[in-house]
């Protein structure tokens, strides 16, 4: 079953049982997704789904951010519901020691000795975590570990 069938699914079954956020949020994924196909002009890959996924993920993440800081508790409660029903499309996160692992085998792989190298890091090691880890958090682990 592919995402948008899952996520066909999934609103009939918010819609029967009168989830509201969770209707609006499943019917906001799909609609990006049907929107991204279009624009592709053919159906998604999984890798291609998961893209535009992460991409719905990041945008909630970075509302929740400016909500906290401008004190918007309602807002910021909110936003936190649409992340949680998100996460449970996309693939499991990798543990912070998973990532490390990961960091680690990238770096001897690809030679990096300075921070200089972390274009070259960074390119190898995110086809390895596409959808598993949030790109920043990446980032910062590659920084660590070449400093």
């Amino acid at each position: 079953m592919n995402m948008l069938e899952r996520l066909q699914e999934d609103m009939k079954n918010a819609m029967r049982t009168k989830e509201k956020e969770r209707l609006t949020v499943i019917r906001s994924l799909k609609s990006a997704l049907q929107n991204e196909a279009i624009h592709q002009g053919r159906e998604l890959s999984e890798e291609e789904e998961l893209t535009v996924l992460n991409r719905e993920m990041k945008q909630r993440k970075e509302s929740l951010h400016e909500f906290i800081q401008a004190g918007r508790t309602d807002l910021a409660d909110k936003t936190r519901q649409e992340i949680d029903i998100i996460e449970v499309y996309l693939p499991s996160q990798l543990s912070e020691e998973e990532l490390d692992v990961i960091v680690q085998e990238t770096i001897a792989e690809t030679g990096a000795a300075s921070k200089a190298d972390m274009g070259k890091v960074m390119s190898a090691i995110m086809p390895k975590v596409k959808g598993r880890a949030d790109g920043s958090e990446v980032k910062k682990r590659v920084e660590q570990a070449l400093a």
